[in-house]
């Protein structure tokens, strides 16, 4: 660990410091220095602590710092032991809105976050990484034309999920996965009409799938509307970036 490192360690343990002076210092000090290694020392004391005063410091990143972060992000998504606060931070950061969000569709984060719920087996994990997903699709929109058939990947397989217990989760974690699933459900077929009712009809049309086609599928089908798009849209329509 180099000096500088060692500093910013030893600040960052002071940054939720019930000393509000105190605190309002290192946030000050860390703030003016929020780049490079120290955004990284930063992320790592996050993901290590879930300090609320790091997520201020964190929610304040302006481009072209972002990109730090980003590949940090994708670091840490990448690692089982960090994936969990990783994702709850990105979650964060969607959430605020933050100007540089829409970089994600052409970062390595992206493709991680969608190999994440595509193969992670921790439920806790699926249901952070799909409420990240939900959030994020629609400041995304140009991320369709080559991601969608992953989006449609990642929902049957938390549909499938949602209808089986392989790990005999707790049934609250069901809950929410199921109610993830239905929110993803509803962003699909807000964003993509066309094309989602193509792999609805495509994939559960399987013997294989059918039994969950009946208990999770049709029930989120018989509450949602006609979409317009249905009548007046094209699937190559609603995948242009132009639109």
């Amino acid at each position: 660990m180099s000096r500088e490192q060692a500093s910013i360690s030893e600040l960052l343990l002071s940054l939720d410091s019930s000393e509000l002076q105190e605190a309002e210092r290192v946030r000050a000090a860390v703030n003016q220095q929020l780049r490079g290694a120290v955004l990284s020392s930063v992320v790592e004391y996050y993901l290590d602590s879930s300090s609320s005063q790091a997520l201020l410091l964190l929610s304040s990143i302006r481009e072209p710092h972002h990109k730090v972060l980003l590949e940090k992000l994708n670091e840490s998504v990448s690692r089982s032991g960090t994936r969990l606060g990783a994702l709850t931070l990105l979650g964060h950061m969607i959430r605020k809105q933050l100007p540089w969000v829409h970089h994600i569709s052409r970062s390595p984060l992206l493709l991680s976050l969608l190999r994440c719920l595509k193969t992670d087996s921790d439920v806790v994990v699926l249901i952070t990484g799909v409420l990240v997903l939900v959030t994020l699709l629609p400041m995304i929109p140009q991320a369709g034309k080559q991601h969608i058939n992953d989006f449609f990947d990642v929902f049957g397989r938390l549909a499938s999920r949602s209808c089986r217990n392989p790990g005999h989760e707790p049934v609250a974690h069901l809950v929410h996965l199921h109610a993830g699933t239905y929110s993803l459900f509803h962003r699909l077929y807000g964003m993509f009409p066309c094309s989602f009712i193509s792999y609805l009809r495509l994939h559960y049309s399987m013997k294989e799938n059918l039994d969950t086609f009946q208990e999770v599928i049709k029930p989120m089908l018989e509450h949602v509307r006609v979409h317009p798009e249905l009548i007046t849209g094209t699937q190559d329509y609603e995948l242009d970036p132009s639109r």
